[in-house]
């Protein structure tokens, strides 16, 4: 049997945050590693909180490379979503560059598609948009390269979260412990639909109730204003100058044309030379069809717990705080 080595590469997501883990962020990726296989796995956890598509390529790909992954999960966007300088070009490139050279190694890769969100946070309209078009490039630019190098996809954008609060955090940005098993469960039925080889389903999260006003307060009191406050220095001023913008569109009917320039972008940097290594690329690339979702059939068979073969290590750095 060949041995199973899983590198989780991504931002706070992947890292854990959210799931309430007794000794710390433990999150999907860790949940899933042990399903991977009958046998043992190997599993390093590049992804730490706050990280941005650039660090991909910076410091996790290299730490992800050493390992000789089977198995390498590619999580990110989100918080490119979330800063001033927000350049789909450069998100498009680092994630092209990240999953080539993974590809190249032969093994299989893991991607999704993320949640708008302003939704999540419910943020008023002018301020939700701006960010829903830029979630939206991101979504695109991941669904285009997850075709061209073959991942395994699950669309977790359409997963329930407004409707099932319980697989949201307080935060209501992450994640929960029920989330995150959900992430770990439907991520293992898309492999196994596919017809990779396995181990047993991870388990069903415990029934969970969903954060009420008071741990919604606290959360608030004790570490969302620090978040809040963070990024009153970097997104918040852009934001407010696209909210504006967004506004005066919605005012003059022209809204329309702010959608195009977004979708003019996002085909240009899918058209951009690609990286070195992996597969070549036209010059040109139209997006791909997109696939269509796979509803996960494992979802109704009760996971089996009980792996003892999982070997865990945690490369990424950063802090707890929702990124």
């Amino acid at each position: 049997m060949t041995a199973v080595r899983f590198a989780a590469l991504g931002d706070s997501i992947t890292e854990g945050v959210g799931d309430a883990a007794p000794a710390g962020p433990r999150g999907w990726a860790a949940m899933l590693a042990p399903s991977l296989s009958d046998g043992p796995v190997e599993f390093r956890n590049q992804a730490h909180s706050g990280a941005l598509s650039a660090d991909l390529t910076r410091t996790q790909l290299p730490a992800a490379l050493d390992l000789r992954p089977t198995h390498a999960a590619v999580l990110i966007g989100g918080n490119d979503t979330l800063r001033a300088g927000f350049d789909i070009a450069g998100t498009a490139r680092h994630l092209d560059t990240a999953l080539a050279a993974l590809r190249a190694r032969g093994g299989t890769l893991l991607t999704a598609c993320l949640p708008d969100p302003g939704r999540l946070l419910r943020l008023p309209p002018p301020l939700a948009r701006p960010l829903a078009r830029r979630m939206r490039a991101v979504n695109a630019v991941v669904h285009a390269l997850s075709a061209r190098y073959g991942a395994a996809h699950l669309h977790l954008a359409e997963l329930p979260w407004l409707t099932e609060r319980a697989l949201l955090s307080v935060d209501r940005l992450h994640p929960s412990t029920a989330g995150h098993h959900r992430i770990a469960r439907e991520f293992h039925a898309v492999l196994a639909a596919s017809g990779r080889r396995l181990g047993p389903a991870p388990a069903a999260a415990p029934p969970t109730a969903a954060p009420g006003l008071a741990a919604d307060l606290h959360w608030m009191a004790t570490q969302g204003t620090r978040w809040v406050a963070a990024r009153c220095t970097d997104l918040l001023p852009g934001l407010l100058v696209l909210a504006a913008a967004e506004s005066g569109h919605l005012l003059w009917g022209t809204a329309g044309r702010l959608d195009a320039r977004a979708a003019r972008a996002t085909d240009a940097a899918l058209a951009a030379p690609g990286p070195v290594v992996g597969a070549p690329r036209r010059a040109a690339r139209t997006l791909p069809p997109r696939p269509p979702v796979l509803h996960s059939a494992a979802l109704g068979v009760q996971g089996v717990k009980g792996h003892t073969g999982l070997r865990y290590s945690r490369s990424g750095t950063g802090s707890n705080l929702p990124s």
